[in-house]
């Protein structure tokens, strides 16, 4: 599934790819990654980001660094052209 959208006058195309977030907690080991999208859904929504992880169990700070730090540059990586060959 590829869709184009435009943001600051760039076109951004999602080709269905998600931000890679690692699956457990650097320091502690939980398990994290289950939870990532339904972070990110409901802080896109407007809730705050405290009150969003207090809701889906994560309560450690280890764990909070790991969602609040996360960046999302995945496309800006992959923006590169597809190769055409010699």
């Amino acid at each position: 599934m590829v869709e184009e959208q435009e943001q600051d006058g760039k076109l951004l195309i999602d080709r269905g790819l998600k931000m890679i977030i690692p699956i457990r907690c650097f320091s502690c080991g939980a398990v994290i990654a289950d939870k990532y999208e339904e972070y990110k859904r409901r802080v896109k929504n407007g809730e705050h980001p405290a009150k969003v992880l207090d809701d889906l169990g994560i309560k450690r700070y280890c764990c909070r660094r790991m969602f609040l730090s996360q960046a999302d540059y995945l496309d800006e990586i992959i923006e590169i052209e597809e190769y055409k060959g010699p």
